[in-house]
């Protein structure tokens, strides 16, 4: 690594450090009613250290893992609140959109996810009442 290191992607957005940490312990772990408060604190401490310590590619690799876990949830293929993930999956998307405005191939690179996770978006609402602000959906019939 050179010694000046990029940190144009730290500017796109405050909210994968603020709601991903809570989001994130609840999709590892979805038996429970609430994640474990440690959960929730180590996965903060994570985000907090690729923030301040890492690079974008380690960010993007982060952001891959918690894509799998809301792809996985959508897939239900582990019983998980619908809620978490889609909070994780709109969070992550709304990143990888913005990432069109830096420079590098950090766009380019995150296309497989966008997809992965406008699929999966569009299944968990659809088995979610409500939105992930807490507001009714208006697609929904309930």
């Amino acid at each position: 690594m050179s010694a000046r290191r990029s940190l144009v992607w730290l500017g796109l957005t405050p909210e994968p450090e603020q709601e991903l940490p809570a989001a994130v312990a609840a999709l590892r772990s979805p038996a429970e009613d609430r994640p474990p408060a440690a959960l929730v604190a180590a996965e903060r401490h994570r985000v907090e250290r690729l923030v301040l310590r890492g690079t974008q590619r380690g960010w993007l690799r982060y952001l891959r893992e918690v894509t799998d876990l809301v792809v996985e949830a959508a897939a239900e293929t582990v019983p998980t609140d619908p809620r978490s993930a889609l909070v994780a999956g709109e969070v992550v998307l709304d990143h990888h959109r913005m990432l069109i405005g830096l420079p590098g191939a950090g766009y380019a690179r995150t296309a497989a996810q966008r997809r992965d996770l406008e699929q999966a978006l569009l299944r968990l609402r659809a088995r979610d009442d409500s939105s992930p602000f807490g507001h009714p959906d208006p697609r929904s019939t309930a």
